[in-house]
């Protein structure tokens, strides 16, 4: 393992071909809980702004994750075409979609949430980062996190998620795990890297300590 260095981590995201029209796509998936609205808020600011797409605007009490189309049809679609996507978030208080926002086809697009390296995205996807986080402390964490009055919600999306991720997993084909610790985060090669081109990071040109 090896700290992980943001810049370097961004510069070589930017060198890689487009997977989405003009457009990086770069999904960081984990479990709930597992940081990963953290690490892609980290990853964005290095990239200078980048535009982060959070699954949970997609996602509705009803379709946790059954998303696939709302993504294909407001953003795949039209950044494919070089276009700014408009997607429509959901208000999770006032159940129900809200107002058009705006998605630029920027050269690095960062898609997060639980799911964003299932199946039918994958081929859109220039790089798959996975938060390595077991699911009982990601989840425990969350818990802590939306306290008490949401207990009832994280009963359903766990069982909910187990099923997900059973029936479509994503941490086989991750490029690169991320490991939150203390001083930061820490890489480790995905079970899909050594087969791919254009490794984010190779054994000859190990991520420098950030410090």
């Amino acid at each position: 393992m090896e700290p992980l260095d943001f810049d370097r981590l961004a510069a070589a995201l930017r060198a890689l071909p487009p997977s989405c029209g003009p457009v990086r796509l770069v999904a960081v998936d984990g479990h709930a809980g597992s940081g990963k609205s953290t690490f892609a808020g980290r990853l964005a600011a290095a990239l200078g702004g980048a535009p982060v797409l959070h699954l949970d605007d997609l996602a509705t009490h009803e379709e946790l994750f059954a998303w696939t189309g709302r993504l294909r049809s407001q953003v795949l679609d039209r950044l494919t075409q070089g276009h700014v996507a408009h997607f429509h978030p959901y208000d999770w208080n006032l159940r129900r979609f809200g107002p058009p926002r705006p998605l630029p086809p920027d050269p690095v697009v960062v898609i997060e949430g639980v799911g964003a390296g299932r199946r039918a995205l994958r081929p859109h996807l220039a790089r798959l980062l996975w938060m390595e986080r077991e699911a009982e402390e990601s989840w425990a964490r969350g818990r802590r996190r939306d306290g008490p009055a949401q207990a009832a919600f994280w009963d359903g999306w766990t069982v909910a998620e187990t099923r997900h991720f059973t029936a479509d997993p994503s941490r086989p084909y991750a490029d690169t795990l991320i490991r939150e610790c203390p001083e930061g985060y820490e890489w480790l090669p995905g079970p899909a890297e050594t087969p791919r081109a254009n490794r984010i990071i190779t054994d000859s040109d190990r991520l420098p300590p950030p410090y």
